[in-house]
């Protein structure tokens, strides 16, 4: 006979046992587990895991259905492995958590989770066939290996299509990774040379906005050298160029290349500019310059994938007899992991979702975006390594509080992460961040406008975050009431110019924005160089306190704006440290088109009364417009709009101060109380420690400490070990 404790146990085995049947029990904390060797049949707990995903997901829905959430919320831990993707994981309103119930994706403890959206490829051999050989350059013989993708099943290679300034985001083509890293598709000049444009046809030119001669798209350009003339397909050969500036960039199919004559026509879609005599571009999927290692080439004909990997180990010879009955050397490869792209989707798709954390996990070799988010609430994409992406890290578009938190987010083709949401019809915030991020390497296809962070609408915040090795802009804004702060922002601009750090303009209603506490230093640039905060084409009211500029071409450019606060910032071997201009008032059509038409229309896409009414210094702005709902002042009588209501205030200068020209003079702005010669002013220069000693005048003036402890990446519970972070793999 039972006693009452025996019974008791009984029962609750009893009732795990039902659960199980019913497919709801994982473990006593009600949690969900997913293995790589699991199956779908399976009840989902630690000792019998789901295999997918999508399993995991309906279990939850079925538990909500059910009424059996757990009302702490549950995790759903995926164990170590990769789960190979060949379509999006989509979560809907239905796979929502709650503020008190939230819904955790997670990694199980220390084990690596990666979802994957490439194949891993494996058995290349060595090129034997002597056509392909004849082609290859000399030095590439015996070191370029191949492999039949269509003999593994993989016949979508994905579409090139122009992409870049002007062109609209799709997913990109495959790419190729190994060792984690993205290879170099066989190009002309190699990585970091350029070809240049050696002209075009008298018949093409035509003046340009800036009294310059450029060439229009469809009537071609003359290249130099006689380079193309050993290619002997030249049927899907392309063009990487800046075409006519170097903040502009596109990819473009080459409809004919003639080696007579130098000359290529490109194929249609146009972009927005011509061509420039002496603007950079190079050549790119020639088989005949797969010539260094790193580089490979597809033939998408016969689905023949050609590389040269970046480490091969010993010489055999004699070991491959070709097709032609001739045995050549080959080298022997050690291979690594090899990864061809092969998903056009984002990974991760959550529409509608809100209290979901994907947590501790890999996202790897999409040609699309690795995470799409759109509307929802309070989602995070927190301690996650996304890597090798097609497009962006991270787009969020609408909702409210989204974050990705203490990611590292390395190699995007496009942009890292870009925040949409807010309302700036009623200046409603959306409060989406980007927080404790390291970002290196963005741009790798679109090279502009992709910048690590892109804001827009209202009311977002990036703080905390390590930003390096980028072609472009480190964060780009547009909109009210965004704050960036403590980000470590160099070396960017690698491979542009006219570009800052920091970077916004044309638009007098994007207001109330601010710039505090970051350090921006040892900044690229190509012609006109880099600025560290730019506020460009007469953008106005953007408050830019405590932040340390080191090795900056212009660190703060006010390019003709209104009502901007720069206080209490360190420059240091700038130049200069400040330079303002007054482009408002130019005459001429292309400066006086923007201030009296362009910059009239954002006006009046805003409403007006609520703008002034939060931002006062927005009713300057009559005198040169006419009051809202009064009569216009335009055309004729319209004298342009100065830069007025500029403060510079308290801020600590060593090295080159101030340039203001272009309708703009110092006395247009408003200096007071800053310390211009500051000389060895600082704890230690040369180890760029920038505290100011305790002795300097500048505190004199009411200069605030800024705190530099608090710059850059930070641990926290996404974060544990600072120093892995500081290099990408």
């Amino acid at each position: 006979m039972l006693n009452t404790l025996q019974l008791g146990h009984r029962l609750i085995l009893q009732a795990v046992a039902l659960l199980a049947l019913l497919g709801f029990t994982i473990s006593a904390r009600g949690d969900f587990f997913v293995a790589p060797n699991g199956t779908d049949a399976n009840p989902g707990s630690k000792a019998k895991p789901f295999a997918s995903l999508e399993r995991a997901r309906d279990a939850v829905r079925e538990l909500k259905r059910e009424n059996k959430m757990p009302k702490r919320g549950l995790t759903i831990w995926l164990r170590g492995g990769d789960y190979v993707r060949t379509n999006a994981l989509e979560l809907l309103t239905e796979d929502s958590g709650t503020a008190q119930a939230p819904i955790v994706w997670r990694a199980y403890r220390s084990e690596r989770v990666r979802l994957l959206g490439g194949r891993k490829l494996t058995g290349f051999e060595p090129v034997t066939n002597a056509a392909v050989l004849a082609r290859l350059d000399e030095k590439a013989r015996g070191r370029v290996f191949q492999l039949d993708l269509r003999a593994l099943g993989i016949t979508d290679f994905g579409e090139m299509k122009s992409r870049g300034f002007g062109r609209p985001t799709t997913p990109a083509h495959c790419e190729l990774f190994y060792d984690g890293k993205p290879m170099t598709l066989a190009r002309w000049p190699n990585e970091g040379a350029w070809e240049k444009i050696a002209g075009f046809p008298d018949i093409a030119g035509k003046g340009d906005d800036h009294g310059g001669k450029i060439g229009d798209l469809p009537g071609g350009f003359f290249y130099g050298g006689d380079r193309p003339r050993r290619w002997r397909n030249t049927n899907d050969i392309w063009v990487h160029g800046y075409w006519a500036w170097d903040w502009a960039n596109s990819y473009e199919r080459v409809a004919s290349l003639d080696p007579e004559q130098h000359f290529i026509k490109t194929a249609a879609p146009f972009g927005l500019y011509g061509f420039r005599k002496s603007q950079r571009f190079h050549f790119l999927n020639v088989l005949e310059e797969l010539d260094q290692p790193g580089e490979w080439f597809l033939d998408r004909t016969t689905g023949v994938l050609y590389f040269w990997p970046p480490t091969i180990k010993g010489l055999i010879v004699n070991r491959r007899l070709g097709t032609d009955g001739i045995c050549r050397n080959s080298e022997v490869w050690r291979q690594g992991e090899t990864i061809f792209s092969a998903l056009d989707q984002p990974l991760l798709k959550l529409t509608s979702v809100s209290h979901v954390t994907f947590r501790g996990l890999t996202l790897e070799a999409t040609r699309g975006n690795a995470v799409e988010i759109r509307g929802g609430a309070s989602n995070r994409v927190a301690g996650c390594v996304i890597r090798n992406i097609g497009n962006s890290a991270v787009t969020i578009d609408g909702g409210r509080g989204h974050g990705v938190v203490s990611c590292d987010i390395f190699d995007t083709g496009d942009g890292g992460v870009s925040l949409s949401g807010g309302d700036r019809q009623t200046l409603t915030p959306a409060a989406h961040f980007v927080e404790n991020c390291h970002f290196q390497r963005q741009g790798r296809w679109s090279k502009c406008y992709v910048p690590a962070v892109l804001l827009s609408g209202v009311g977002q915040r990036v703080s905390h975050n390590l930003i390096h090795d980028h072609p472009h802009c480190a964060i780009l804004f547009t909109g009210n009431d965004h704050l960036i702060e403590f980000n470590d922002i160099h070396h960017i601009a690698l491979e542009t110019g006219d570009v800052g750090a920091i970077y916004t303009g044309r638009d007098y209603t994007f207001r109330g924005n601010k710039i505090r506490h970051n350090f921006i230093h040892e900044t690229g640039g190509i012609g006109m160089g880099s600025m560290g905060v730019y506020m460009d084409d007469c953008v106005s009211g953007t408050e830019v306190f405590g932040n340390v500029f080191y090795k900056v071409h212009w660190a703060m450019f006010i390019g003709g704006g209104r009502d901007h606060r720069v206080e209490n910032n360190i420059f240091v071997d700038c130049d200069p440290a400040i330079r303002a201009d007054g482009r408002g008032l130019d005459k001429s059509p292309v400066w006086r088109g923007m201030v009296d038409d362009f910059m009239r229309q954002q006006l009046g896409a805003v409403p007006l009364a609520l703008y002034r009414e939060h931002y006062p210094a927005m009713k300057a702005l009559d005198r040169y417009y006419g009051p809202p709902g009064g009569p216009a002042i335009r055309g004729a009588e319209f004298k342009g709009v100065p830069p007025e209501g500029n403060v510079i205030v308290r801020n600590v200068c060593a090295g080159k101060w101030l340039d203001a020209g272009w309708n703009a003079t110092k006395e247009s702005l408003e200096l007071r109380d800053n310390l211009t010669d500051a000389g060895p002013q600082f704890v230690s220069r040369e180890k760029m420690d920038f505290r100011l000693k305790k002795n300097s005048p500048a505190w004199r003036t009411g200069f605030q400490p800024i705190p530099f402890e608090k710059i850059g990446l930070h641990a926290d519970e996404f974060r544990r070990e600072l120093k892995r972070h500081q290099v990408a793999p």
